[in-house]
């Protein structure tokens, strides 16, 4: 019988205690200095980028630019969260890739939303109304 329990405990509880060290397996992965260089020089690039192409009014299109903008900003998120914060869809047991897609889909509900109330409060204003008109009645 104690070696049953022995067994047991040695299957099922063989990680009580490790918490604090860095020789276990939590699916995350461990950079090293080149890791967190290739993370600093692509975080550096993606930050450049935009810059110049603001500075040097690269698209005359503001809309494009600003699309741009967006698209390299998610990426930078998207290096930040790999290279630095070392998320991916094994660590924390997968629990941190589902708190972030939850995180996601409700940023986009709630932008949706906005943009959906904001677009149809503009369409349904009576067109007469204008601010000068307001100002003066």
């Amino acid at each position: 019988m104690s070696n049953h329990s022995a067994t047991a405990h040695d299957h099922h509880g063989h990680d009580h205690g490790h918490h604090g060290h860095d020789d276990h397996d939590d699916g995350a992965a461990h950079s090293t200095f080149g890791g967190y260089m290739t993370g600093f020089i692509l975080a550096v690039i993606l930050t450049v980028i935009p810059f110049w192409l603001v500075m040097g009014k690269v698209f005359e299109s503001s809309s494009t630019t600003a699309l741009i903008l967006l698209g390299l900003g998610a990426i930078q998120i998207v290096v930040h969260m790999v290279y630095f914060l070392h998320m991916n869809a094994k660590s924390e047991g997968g629990w941190n890739m589902l708190a972030l897609m939850f995180t996601l889909v409700l940023v986009v509900i709630t932008l949706a939303g906005s943009l959906w109330v904001m677009y149809h409060m503009n369409v349904n204003m009576m067109p007469h109304m204008n601010m000068h008109d307001m100002q003066t009645s």
